[in-house]
């Protein structure tokens, strides 16, 4: 008897150990979960829609000027609008479009977003990437 209550006891202190362990890891999953979602400043939402728009314009400007579609255009915008900019499209190989015509229109992009948005963008630190798949 005195061995079943010895157990019985050993039993129910890991439960409940084990318990407070699970409920305190979990705990600290969710600080952790909530310190890693940061609310971006006004500055960052300024340079994250300055980036999607000038994006869309590209991808706009270009379908209405040459034969592609917006499907067969890759595009990646990376950095920062107002410090250096990496610009890079990519379409397929095969479409009849030279290079020339795609780096005026982003430039043309820039222009018109820049206008548009009412900020000044520097085209001198702009870098334009031109690739075919």
């Amino acid at each position: 008897m005195m061995k079943q209550a010895i157990i019985s006891g050993i039993v129910f202190s890991s439960i409940l150990l084990v318990g407070c362990n699970g409920e305190e890891k979990e705990g600290q999953l969710i600080e952790s979960e909530q310190e890693a979602v940061v609310a971006p400043t006004n500055e960052e939402n300024d340079e994250l829609n300055l980036l999607s728009e000038l994006k869309n314009e590209i991808i706009v400007s270009i379908t209405e000027q040459t034969e592609l579609d917006s499907e067969s255009i890759a595009i990646m915008l990376d950095g920062n609008p107002f410090k250096e900019m990496t610009i890079s499209v990519s379409f397929p190989k095969d479409v009849k479009v030279d290079d020339t015509i795609i780096q005026q229109i982003i430039e043309d992009s820039i222009k018109n977003v820049s206008e548009t948005e009412n900020v000044a963008i520097s085209e001198e630190n702009i870098t334009i990437k031109i690739e075919k798949y």
